[in-house]
């Protein structure tokens, strides 16, 4: 069995990481989760379950336990919904032949005869998901496997103690549009929770750019709407990829889209869409945002957006 790559993105709420997650689907050489990879497990407990849903951490598992049990610990909603109710699912029409059963024994399967340890858990989280996806566009190239959960920044430390090896890509948006999107949700944060969250995760994101130079990596969603072959192609080089044209748009088991709804409430990924988002915000709600943010947006170049 070849040896197991992980990338895991991260990005703030409506950053632009489902975007990013469906530019990087087509890749040839990477196995992307389907939806949003959400590993967080209730046994999870810290300071940080304050800010944002356990659902979004990296998991934690019980010293003893079985499989099957790890297995129903995932959250993993989006995924389980699709598989178990698809009607109810917003990914209803996304064509996807994988029986959970044959996920699950998969899962387990992988795991009868390795140590219990968290990584190995989630190796088989990944691994048993493609296992058992029958219409998986196979290019027979893939080495990497790609999963996203927001905010899941905050985790890094766990994610490269787990894959040494491993890769976390944090994407940023200017916090102005992706509040403008938070606010399109039913139960939206505040102003004032999403932009204190949002600086909190762009702080960690600097500081783990610093710790871990080679593993952790900084994606402005400004840079990549505005000019998609070359930051694409340089992320690539970063990752240890290939160069692929297949990562200039977004796409889902290869097939291109044209919009990335409903994988994320950014539809349309162009530098004109982004800033009338941001526009949608009355003159004083940019300023308290601004305020806010005043110090991170200097270290994220953001200062002069609006």
């Amino acid at each position: 069995m070849p040896p197991f790559k992980l990338i895991m993105i991260s990005a703030m709420y409506e950053n632009g990481g489902n975007t990013t997650h469906r530019m990087l689907d087509g890749h040839p050489e990477i196995f992307a989760y389907p939806y949003e990879s959400q590993l967080g497990t209730r046994a999870l407990n810290d300071w940080l379950l304050s800010t944002v849903p356990f659902k979004y951490r990296w998991p934690e598992f019980a010293m003893s336990g079985n499989p099957a049990d790890d297995y129903e610990a995932f959250f993993d909603e989006e995924m389980k919904t699709r598989l178990r109710v698809p009607q109810r699912s917003k990914f209803k029409d996304a064509d996807m032949d994988l029986d959970e059963a044959d996920r699950k024994r998969l899962f387990v399967q992988f795991l009868a005869d390795k140590p219990r340890t968290r990584a190995n858990i989630v190796e088989a989280f990944f691994r048993s998901t493609f296992d058992a996806w029958k219409n998986f566009r196979r290019t027979g190239r893939e080495t990497t496997y790609l999963g996203y959960s927001p905010v899941i920044v905050l985790d890094t430390e766990r994610i490269l103690a787990d894959f040494p090896a491993g890769h976390v890509l944090h994407v940023v948006r200017n916090p102005w549009a992706g509040y403008a999107d938070t606010r399109k949700r039913p139960f939206p944060l505040s102003l004032s929770r999403y932009t204190w969250t949002w600086n909190l995760c762009q702080h960690m994101a600097l500081t783990f750019a610093e710790r871990y130079p080679k593993n952790f990596h900084i994606l402005r969603f400004e840079d990549m709407i505005a000019n998609p072959t070359k930051v694409m192609t340089d992320l690539c080089a970063k990752l240890g990829l290939s160069a692929s044209d297949a990562v200039f748009y977004p796409s889902w088991n290869g097939t291109k889209l044209e919009q990335v709804y409903p994988w994320g409430t950014i539809r349309t990924p162009t530098p004109a869409v982004n800033l009338a988002t941001a526009n949608e915000l009355s003159a004083a709600e940019q300023a308290e945002i601004r305020s806010l943010a005043s110090v991170m947006l200097k270290l994220m170049r953001y200062d002069d957006f609006l």
